[in-house]
Parts: C-alpha cells; structure tokens; sequence
C-alpha cells in the first residue's frame, strides 16, 4: 500500500471512535504520525494503542474543543510531540437535539463552540505551524444536514454545519496564499454514535429505504475521503467540500430513492 501521508503530522479531533477514529488510523496507516485530540480519556487511549499495535505513531491529548485555551495548549503539545503540523482535521462534534421553539441557549451554545467557534480556534493555533510546513491542510468533517437537508429536532446542528462550510469557504480564500488548503466532507447517513440516536426514533432500517445505495454508509468511507483531501494530488483542491452520502440527496422526493428498481420493473 502507497503510504501517501508518510512524514506528516495530522491533528485530528473527536477520533476517539467512530469517524475520527476511522480517519486517524487511516492516516497512521499511510504513515502520518496522529495526535489523537478528544474528550473522553478511555476512549483516546484506546485509539491511540489501537493505531501504535498497528505499527503506527500516535498521542493522545484529552480537552474540550469548545475551549479556544484548550486547543492552542494541544497544538503546541503535538509540536513538541512530533515537531510540527501538516494536517488538521476538525471532526469533533455535538449532536444535541433541540426544537426551534424550545431554544435553549445553553445547548446551542455548546453545540456552536464545538462544531463552529472550534474551526476557528484550530486555525488561529495551527496556521503558523502551517505556514512553516509549506503544505498545509485544514480539513472539516461538515455534514449534508444543514448544508442540504434539514432534520427535525436539529436545528443547533444543522445551523452549526451551515456556518462550518462558510467558514471553509472564506478560510480557504485567505490561506490559499500560504499553501494551505482549507476543504471538508459532508457525510450522510453513516454507522455512528449519532445515527444510533437517530435510529431510535424513526426505527432501525427504515432509513436505508430512502438511500439509492440500499445502506448507510461506513466511518471508513469517510474517512477515504479526508485521505485523498489531506495528500498532495489534491493540492489545487481548497474551498470544497465532497458529499459522502450513497445518493441520499440526489431524489427530488423519497419516492425516487429506488427509481433504478422501478424502472426494472416497468420500463
């Protein structure tokens, strides 16, 4: 196997599972050293001996990402750790309910520092690092609902990853002279923490009728497309983001989700 990030240095957020996990021990095993960044300690750990077992080099640093002093103190650990950053990838993220005429200040607030302000304050601490590099990638894990589908009950959320693309958008304008790329994905419905609670209201399966590929979507496909994002074939790619959905978005109704079947069947 190509090892396409050999010598780079990745800082990747919320990969204690799922995902971030997903990514991080794809970027070890095509020879990035990781910085495991998350909030939950025991499952940090895990990643980080999971990815080590595996022959790869990776650290852990536990924080919040929705804290701006948190984030500069595990960037500059990852630089005394590994000596720079080349890649980050922002995947951390709250997925807390809320209806719009229930607002709730406090968790919106949470959800904005974590999946919004947190792009910010990862850039602010990486972009010297960065710049010293001369190749750097920044990297969002976004999300279509927002963007281009709404979901009830996720408002905070949806809200949260709109504000996320424009902000990959304008990063990317104003770093593009310093050789850095700023890009993101946009998954669907993917086996996860989150769609588990999705799960749980609409029923386990029912979402899959809807999707033209017949299935949810695996962390590991995501997490392909943060790799090709982060290595250099993709170096005159900034601004943009790549939909990781199997078709969810494509019908104009859930009508349509199966039309190949139903052409089979009557054309």
């Amino acid at each position: 196997m190509e090892r396409t990030l050999e010598g780079k240095i990745a800082i990747i957020t919320g990969s204690g599972h799922g995902i971030g996990l997903s990514i991080a021990k794809l970027f070890a095993s095509h020879g990035a050293k990781v910085m495991i960044a998350t909030l939950d300690q025991a499952s940090g750990q895990s990643a980080a001996k999971s990815i080590r077992d595996s022959g790869g080099e990776a650290e852990l640093f536990v924080l919040d990402v929705g804290i701006p002093d948190a984030v500069m103190a595990m960037v500059e650990h990852t630089v005394e750790c590994f000596g720079g950053v080349d890649i980050v990838v922002h995947n951390a993220a709250s997925f807390l309910f809320g209806a719009v005429d229930k607002f709730v200040e406090q968790d919106f607030d949470t959800v904005i520092d974590v999946n919004l302000k947190a792009c910010f304050a990862l850039t602010k601490a990486c972009v010297p690092h960065l710049k010293k590099r001369r190749n750097g990638r920044i990297l969002v894990t976004s999300s279509v609902t927002g963007p281009r589908r709404a979901m009830p009950g996720l408002a905070y959320y949806a809200a949260s990853k709109s504000a996320v693309n424009g902000f990959i958008r304008t990063a990317a304008l104003e770093l593009g002279g310093k050789n850095i790329t700023v890009n993101g994905v946009e998954p669907g419905y993917i086996v996860t923490r989150a769609h588990e609670q999705v799960e749980a209201v609409v029923g386990t399966g029912e979402i899959e009728k809807y999707i033209p590929a017949g299935r949810l979507g695996e962390p590991e496909e995501v997490a392909h497309a943060m790799l090709f994002l982060a290595g250099e074939n993709a170096g005159y790619i900034t601004g943009q983001t790549i939909v990781v959905d199997g078709g969810a978005c494509l019908p104009e109704t859930p009508l349509f989700a199966n039309i190949a079947k139903l052409l089979d069947e009557h054309v």
